[in-house]
């Protein structure tokens, strides 16, 4: 065992893939070394040692240690771990394995001496600070620091001690980082295609066409296109749904952003099998290929795509998968009256009961939609903790109706924020949902409290992270640094009497100044900085487009 205070540490930002990643490399070149999990509160930890609970919950650096002689070349090892991949004709990924094989190194490597073991860290200073407590406390003048990823310390003098980086808001609003619920992100391709019709015939006739004709270029393509939006309007979380998920796991993963991803499972018959479904195999594969990836990043929940798309014993099967493997559940619920009514002439109960009955909801579960949803199912949501995800934009659109979401609400159902896929919204910017949620509900109600600024923010950041079983969406220690900053400067922001009623009300996604996931800054000042952004809309219009539109199945 080496000394603590004779040897020389590579401190690796807390990321415990990357440390098995330099211990690989370190064994490979023949360099010895020792490692050390540190709790900055307590003594250095085996990380051996740790249950996964004490890893997910304590703010954590990883030390490796190695003999000051083998300083030079254990430098040079992280050095080329970290050094950008060389690009590369983009490639289909035979297995999920492949897929997790390729995934990117950490960009920015960080080499310091035990004399200089601070990890990286950013002060925010002159921001309104909007912390998204109980208290719905606003501070104006704060600074917030952050360091490896989690918020250090949040206040309103600046805290001790020196800061690699330090960003002057300018008395903009900081905030936490907005969490989409529910999307499709890969749909910017049917970004206005098919409008004008109802679920089903929108489904049947255009899209569905359309995409049976994804392969893993056009979907990565359009994925890092829908992940722009998101990112520059201020979305540090998404739970995603869709197909060839294991390639929009390597988008996701490469944009730094956080993910809950998961396939909706779909079997139409009564002879089920797992041999036979084969989104089975793509629940499995995906599972295998990004759970846990990035300490955590990036996630796989279990889902179907709703009660109408799939048999019984489908739902028993993704039951027990998720409870298997501590998953949380996604699925479409009530969107339609046809839908609700439906399920209830075939089964008798509402696609809440029906699944609820098979254990669907026996795990953390979001239920997109739920426009049609009865108090008797607002009882068994509450009941089990399943959240509902509001898409107002979408519901509109497609004429499907409008959620009752003070009811939700009153039911004691945590209530999140989703904008659907942008072929049935047309935007990913949750500044608009949001807005949008707040107003409809109180034109229906004909009451300007049925959902108050406060109320949809919360739906936005919090109740989103809550939905997803994220550390983030307050501004607070110890939780993820999933952060945006506003531009106090834009028009529509001035003045700013109540920041809560700005954000909701008067912000848009264009106002996003930075978007910072996990301590690392992603977007700012209009540039992408983990996406090559015009490579991103060459491959949409050059590829994707024509793939998807220009054969004979497109409209």
């Amino acid at each position: 065992m080496f000394s603590l205070f004779k040897n020389v540490e590579l401190v690796l930002t807390r990321n415990l893939d990357r440390r098995y990643r330099l211990e690989q490399a370190l064994q490979k070149a023949g360099i010895p070394y020792t490692t050390r999990i540190v709790d900055p509160n307590a003594k250095p930890m085996d990380p051996e040692a740790l249950t996964e609970e004490q890893r997910m919950s304590i703010i954590q650096d990883c030390w490796i240690y190695v003999n000051r002689n083998d300083l030079d070349k254990a430098q040079s090892v992280l050095l080329r771990l970290d050094a950008p991949p060389q690009k590369e004709p983009a490639q289909p990924a035979e297995t999920a394995r492949m897929v997790k094989t390729a995934q990117p190194a950490d960009p920015s490597p960080v080499v310091k001496t035990i004399l200089s073991a601070s990890a990286e860290t950013v002060l925010f200073e002159n921001v309104t600070a909007v912390l998204m407590d109980p208290q719905h406390t606003v501070l104006p003048g704060a600074f917030v620091s952050v360091a490896g990823g989690k918020i250090t310390s949040v206040g309103l003098i600046r805290p001790a001690g020196d800061f690699e980086r330090v960003i002057d808001g300018k008395g903009g609003i900081l905030m936490p980082g907005l969490v989409n619920c529910h999307a499709h992100t890969a749909m910017t391709a049917m970004r206005g295609y098919g409008d004008g019709h109802d679920l089903q015939t929108w489904l049947n006739d255009y899209i569905f066409p359309a995409e049976g004709k994804w392969d893993d270029r056009s979907i990565r393509a359009c994925t890092d296109l829908g992940l722009m939006e998101m990112i520059a309007s201020g979305t540090t979380c998404i739970a995603d749904m869709y197909m060839r998920m294991p390639t929009v796991g390597q988008a996701v993963a490469d944009a730094g952003i956080s993910a809950n991803l998961c396939n909706g499972a779909i079997f139409f018959g009564e002879d089920f099998s797992p041999a036979l479904c084969d989104d089975c195999r793509k629940q499995e594969e995906l599972f295998s290929a990004w759970h846990g990836y990035d300490n955590g990043r990036i996630r796989v929940d279990a889902a179907l795509h709703a009660e109408y798309t799939s048999a019984p014993a489908l739902w028993e099967w993704i039951a027990d998968f998720a409870k298997s493997r501590d998953l949380g559940m996604h699925v479409h619920i009530s969107e339609t009256q046809k839908e609700h009514e439906e399920c209830l002439a075939r089964r008798g109960k509402t696609p809440i009961q029906a699944l609820a009955e098979r254990g669907v909801f026996d795990v953390r579960a979001i239920a997109a939609h739920c426009v049609w949803t009865t108090p008797e199912d607002w009882a068994i949501m509450a009941q089990k903790g399943i959240s509902a995800v509001h898409n107002p934009a979408s519901n509109l659109k497609l004429g499907s109706g409008v959620a009752p979401i003070p009811g939700l609400r009153k039911a004691g159902v945590n209530v999140a924020l989703g904008t659907d896929g942008v072929s049935s919204n047309n935007t990913t910017d949750l500044f608009e949902d949001m807005k949008l949620a707040a107003l409809l509900q109180n034109g229906v109600h004909c009451d300007p409290l049925a959902l108050t600024a406060w109320d949809a923010l919360e739906m936005a950041t919090v109740n989103g992270a809550k939905a997803l079983g994220r550390n983030a969406g307050v501004i607070a220690v110890g939780r993820d640094a999933d952060l945006i900053l506003l531009d106090p400067g834009a028009p529509n922001l001035i003045p700013c009497h109540d920041a809560a009623n700005n954000i909701a009300y008067a912000a848009h996604g264009s106002n996003v100044l930075l978007n910072m996931c996990r301590g690392k800054v992603i977007y700012e000042k209009g540039e992408f900085l983990t996406i090559d952004a015009d490579k991103v809309r060459s491959e949409v219009r050059e590829y994707a487009v024509p793939h998807l539109f220009d054969g004979p199945s497109g409209k």
